[in-house]
C-alpha cells in the first residue's frame, strides 16, 4: 500500500507563501489536499490526477494555490500563495485510484498531516 508523508508546513505571516510537499513511497493514482482547521470539518483544497489533465481547487484557494506533480519522484506539491489567517490547519495529502473527487471519505490512503499557521 502506499504511504504519504507530507512536509513544508509551518509559521508564515499573512501574505507569505508556503508549499507543502507529499512524497509517496509508489506510485499514487489521484492526489488531494484537504485541510482541517480546529472546530471545522476536513475540506478538499486541491486535487490532480496522475497525468496532471485533471485539476480542481476548493472555491476559497482558487488563484491563490496551485497543485503539481512529479511522477519521476512521486511527489505531490501544493504552493500557497497570498496565505491569510483562514488558511491556518493541518493539511494532509491523501490518494485514491484514477479520478478526484472532493470527498475526503473517497480517500483510502492519508499522510499524517502537516500544520500550516498563518499570522495576522
Amino acid at each position: 500500500q502506499v504511504q504519504l508523508v507530507e512536509s513544508g508546513g509551518g509559521l508564515v505571516q499573512a501574505g507569505g507563501s508556503l508549499r507543502l510537499s507529499c512524497a509517496a513511497s509508489g506510485r499514487p493514482s489521484a492526489m488531494a489536499w484537504f485541510r482541517h482547521a480546529p472546530g471545522k470539518e476536513r475540506n478538499f483544497v486541491a486535487g490532480i490526477n496522475w497525468s496532471s489533465t485533471s485539476i480542481d481547487y476548493a472555491d476559497s484557494v482558487k488563484g491563490r494555490f496551485t497543485i503539481s506533480r512529479d511522477n519521476a519522484k512521486n511527489t505531490v506539491y501544493l504552493q500557497m500563495n497570498s496565505l491569510n489567517p483562514e488558511d491556518t490547519a493541518v493539511y494532509y495529502c491523501a490518494t485514491r485510484l484514477l479520478v478526484v473527487t472532493t470527498n475526503s471519505e473517497d480517500y483510502s490512503v492519508w499522510g499524517q498531516g502537516t500544520q500550516v499557521t498563518v499570522s495576522s
